[in-house]
């Protein structure tokens, strides 16, 4: 190679390279964050996943690999510290100069009291909080003596409006760092928004044949779903927080499912599935398999709508076993 094409080509080299390191370093805490992230970020990054799928988010301790990615960026998206308590020493101790967004917290997203009862009662579906009064909302009863969570379930990733909503803030926090790539931040956004508004419709025609049929749930982390379509479990095996049952909750759960026409119970692979089958003894009820987290689904933009349109299928399909 001549001294002069060598020339031109390190040239080139050297004034890309800082193009490219421009870009914002990005990371996530779970796979349903991740997705929407990349969604945002499609064309121009791809952001780092914290907790590998498969774990379970409310207890998990960080490989070095995840540990380097967060002591490397930027901008940190996470569902907040009533999912991951653990995660925010390591985001203050690895990451102090991240912009940091816990999304529960943003401006309209939808907030929900965590539900200590085993047994739902139905309730006004409108009756929720946002970012702006959710101050207001810090009693509760504790059945199951968890009071170490927050004010919060913290699942709110399961509600299609509320990820509608996380676009818009991702796109506006990375437009704020890397205003080069604004364009392609909001446009990607608005794609975003009109796949899951095309969603919604998807899941209100799959579940509109089995509606008010009964169904109880492994953990309860399903209530933001539920809400958005107006579709009620029953109760929930263990409580948000996926803490151990006591007999007497399990026993509660077992009368149910007994004596009230619960035709269907979901289990979840994260978690232990003797306990389903405890619930299940001596009734009719089905079993059927879902993931709150995409466990199974490639990473990327399309493990979001993936993730939704899997946990309907499930549903429906187990209610339609009756």
């Amino acid at each position: 190679m001549s001294r002069t094409l060598f020339s031109l080509c390190f040239t080139a080299v050297f004034i890309a390279g800082p193009a490219y390191a421009d870009r914002p370093q990005v990371a996530v805490d779970i796979a349903p964050v991740h997705s929407l992230v990349a969604q945002v970020m499609e064309g121009v990054g791809v952001p780092d996943l914290i907790i590998q799928s498969g774990a379970t988010p409310h207890e998990y301790s960080l490989r070095p690999s995840e540990a380097t990615a967060l002591q490397n960026a930027d901008l940190v998206f996470w569902v907040g510290p009533d999912l991951t308590p653990w995660l925010a020493e390591a985001l203050e101790t690895l990451a102090p100069a991240a912009v940091l967004t816990s999304l529960l917290e943003v401006d309209g997203t939808i907030q929900l009291e965590f539900r200590e009862d085993a047994l739902f009662e139905a309730h006004d579906h409108s009756d929720h909080d946002d970012h702006d009064d959710h101050d207001d909302h810090d009693d509760h009863d504790d059945h199951d003596d968890h009071d170490d969570h927050g004010a919060h379930d913290p699942h709110a990733w399961l509600s299609p409006k509320n990820a509608m909503t996380w676009l818009d803030v991702i796109a506006g926090r990375l437009s704020a760092f890397d205003p080069i790539n604004s364009d392609a931040y909001l446009a990607n956004a608005a794609s975003g928004r009109a796949a899951i508004e095309a969603l919604i419709e998807e899941v209100e025609a799959t579940l509109d044949p089995v509606r008010g049929r009964e169904f109880i749930v492994f953990h309860d982390a399903y209530q933001y779903f539920e809400t958005d379509f107006d579709f009620a479990a029953s109760g929930a095996i263990s409580v948000s927080d996926a803490s151990d049952p006591s007999p007497a909750r399990i026993a509660e759960i077992r009368g149910q499912v007994a004596e009230h026409g619960v035709v269907c119970v979901l289990a979840e692979p994260q978690f232990n599935p003797g306990l389903v089958a405890t619930v299940l003894k001596g009734s009719d009820a089905q079993m059927g398999i879902v993931d709150p987290l995409g466990s199974d689904l490639e990473l990327g933009s399309n493990l979001y709508p993936q993730l939704i349109r899997h946990l309907t299928a499930a549903l429906a399909r187990c209610l339609h076993a009756q």
